[in-house]
C-alpha cells in the first residue's frame, strides 16, 4: 500500500466514524433538539454521491467508506425524526 492509498483509506475510515460519538450520545441521552436534520440529510446526498461516483470508478475503498457513512447518517437522520416526532 503507497502513502496514497494511506491518506484516502484512513480519510474514508475517519469520515465514516464521525457520526459515532453522536449517535451514541443520542441513543444513551435521548436529547437531540441540538442536531439539525437538514445536516444530515445534505450530509447523507454527499455521500450517497461519492458512492455513486466510487462504483463509477470502480474504487472500493470510496464505496464502502461512504456507503457504511451513508447508512450511519441515516441512523442519525432516523434517530432525529423518530425522537422529534416523539415528543
Amino acid at each position: 500500500m503507497n502513502l496514497e492509498e494511506l491518506i484516502g483509506i484512513s480519510a474514508g475510515i475517519f469520515t465514516t466514524i464521525a457520526v459515532l460519538p453522536q449517535i451514541h450520545k443520542a441513543v444513551k441521552t435521548k436529547k437531540i433538539e441540538d442536531v439539525s436534520p437538514t445536516m444530515f440529510v445534505i450530509l447523507c446526498l454527499g455521500v450517497g454521491l461519492w458512492t455513486i461516483y466510487g462504483i463509477l470508478k470502480m474504487d472500493w475503498p470510496i464505496i464502502i467508506t461512504n456507503s457504511i457513512s451513508f447508512i450511519l447518517n441515516g441512523i442519525m437522520l432516523k434517530i432525529v425524526w423518530f425522537q422529534g416526532n416523539n415528543k
